[in-house]
């Protein structure tokens, strides 16, 4: 399979679904137009997303709090006009919630599966994400051909096997932001040793958010030495 734009897909039907109510308060920061998306957002997880199989039957009830709200974190550890490549970007997690709350930088969404990547171009379309791309790859098969400023990644594959993917698709002095949750630090230890032979400088465990959005992210920045 090589790496390859996704053919058009049907748009799909956006139902809202709205954050339970102790939960508005973590949006207060987003506009009224991007709280508007991330609830379509949430109904086509909800929805669609759980009848092809993208999420487990019970996640459909904490869309928001273990899925939206930490990922919405991670949109602060961003700067304008980055290019961020969401890897094994699945149901879109986080990178669909990057590219609502931060249409300032562009988002390409990285999947290998077909029935994945044509769900995420219907759901580019569905939300109007005109900063977003989706790419139908392996992380490997882009390696040389696509350097980005980010890389993102949520339950994709244990620090050590994402690192080896993710930062050859960096720019010098770009980072690997991988939400890791409780396991980020041992992760990060046994990724340690690795790290100058994987072209890395730096690795940390940053916390973002707060309450419901606080998210534990491991930070890894390709050394500014590396050959791109």
């Amino acid at each position: 399979m090589s790496a390859a734009a996704v053919r058009p897909a049907d748009p799909l039907e956006a139902v809202p679904l709205p954050p339970p109510p102790e939960l508005v308060v973590s949006l207060a920061g987003a506009s009224a137009e991007q709280q508007s998306r991330l609830e379509r957002y949430a109904g086509l997880l909800a929805g669609p997303g759980v009848e092809r199989g993208l999420l487990g039957p019970r996640e459909a009830e904490r869309v928001w709090p273990r899925h939206l709200l930490n990922c919405a974190a991670l949109a602060e550890l961003l700067e304008p006009g980055q290019t961020v490549l969401d890897l094994g970007s699945g149901a879109g997690l986080p990178g669909v919630v990057l590219a609502v709350l931060r249409p300032d930088v562009t988002v390409v969404l990285v999947e290998p599966l077909l029935r994945r990547a044509l769900f995420l171009e219907q759901v580019v379309e569905a939300l109007e994400l005109r900063g977003t791309l989706v790419r139908r790859s392996r992380a490997e098969e882009l390696a040389g051909r696509l350097l980005v400023d980010v890389v993102t990644a949520r339950a994709v594959a244990p620090l050590p096997r994402l690192a080896g993917w993710a930062l050859p698709l960096l720019h010098p002095g770009g980072r690997l932001l991988a939400l890791k949750g409780d396991r980020a630090d041992s992760e990060l230890d046994q990724t340690r040793p690795l790290l100058a032979g994987l072209g890395a400088c730096e690795g940390v465990v940053v916390d973002v958010g707060s309450g419901p959005t606080l998210a534990r992210v491991a930070v890894l920045t390709r050394s500014p030495r590396a050959a791109s």
